[in-house]
Parts: structure tokens; C-alpha cells; sequence
């Protein structure tokens, strides 16, 4: 949302000390902010996607709930807030098995996996998201190959698929 306030990192992931306000032009050159994310895997091995409002960024594409680490959150924390937020999951911070990081123009990309019990109950954001759909791991890896998940995700799931793939596994079924 605009009026967030990211901790400013550099290229480690290290806070500089600095904050930058969501929306605000020129984010500081050769530095960057956390996005976390959270893969949620049931026992049945389905993950959770989400398809973005209509009003957002890539509306109406899927992903995987994500967002900015605020001010102060570790990135671990900001992945679970996110997924707690958009879809009503929650989960701890000391729950989640990280992937993997990539750096990206002014992010460091955090993908994290989490195993939940059963079939949650969800609570979508309006604001945030439009639809959930409980898939195969191979189904959104199909999704950002065909192009129907946010733009970002295909770089991303490029480089995390097998990761994520061998980590998914062991928390399915």
C-alpha cells in the first residue's frame, strides 16, 4: 500500500539506517528493500495461488501472497504478515523454510515455504486479492511459463522452481 516504509538495505540485506516511503520517487541508487514471499503447501501437496485485485500492479494475474518488509520486520516476518493479510493463513516466522533469495532492480526477493494442516479456512483481501485456487506445484510453474502469473514471477520461478519443487515435496504428501 502506499505510505508503507521499507528499512533501506544494501546489496547483503543489511538495513543502512535509511527508510524509504512506498511510492515516493527515487529510491536510492544501488540499494534496495525486502519482498518476501510465501509458497503455503497442504499435506496433500496442493500450493495456495492467489490472482491479484484488479486494482493492483499486474491485475488479475497469480502469484504467491507476497509483499514489502515494513520498517523494523525481518523478511521472514514480512512473509507471513503478507500471507496472514491477503489470505488469512497464518503461520509463524520460525515456520517457514526459506527457498531462496534473488535480487532484483531495487529488491531483494525472498521466497519462503510453509506447510499447513488440512484445508485452511481462507480470508481474502479484497483489496489485495480476487480468487485463490489450491494447485500442483507443476500448475504454477505451467502459469508463469504461459505467462498468467505477475511479471516477476517468471524470473523467480525460473530460478526457484526445482528448490521449490524438492522443498514442496517433503512437506506434501
Amino acid at each position: 500500500m502506499d505510505g508503507e516504509l521499507w528499512d533501506v538495505t544494501d546489496a547483503d540485506g543489511i538495513p543502512t539506517g535509511r527508510t524509504h516511503r512506498r511510492g515516493d520517487p527515487d529510491f536510492p541508487a544501488g540499494m534496495f528493500h525486502i519482498v518476501a514471499s510465501v509458497c503455503v503447501v497442504r499435506g496433500d501437496g496442493l500450493v495456495l495461488m492467489t490472482r491479484r485485485a484488479e486494482t493492483k500492479d499486474f491485475p488479475l494475474d497469480w502469484e504467491f501472497p507476497a509483499g514489502s518488509a515494513l520498517t523494523g520486520e525481518t523478511s521472514a516476518e514480512a512473509a507471513v504478515r503478507e500471507l496472514a493479510e491477503e489470505a488469512g493463513v497464518r503461520v509463524g516466522a520460525d515456520e517457514v523454510v526459506v527457498v531462496g533469495r534473488l535480487t532484483e532492480r531495487t529488491a531483494l526477493f525472498d521466497l519462503y515455504v510453509a506447510a499447513v494442516a488440512g484445508d485452511p479456512a481462507l480470508t481474502l483481501d479484497p483489496e489485495e486479492v480476487c480468487e485463490s485456487a489450491w494447485v500442483p506445484l507443476a500448475e504454477a510453474l505451467r502459469r508463469a511459463a504461459a505467462g498468467e502469473m505477475a511479471a516477476p514471477w517468471v524470473r523467480r520461478l525460473e530460478r526457484f522452481g526445482p528448490r521449490l519443487a524438492e522443498l514442496v515435496e517433503s512437506r506434501g504428501a
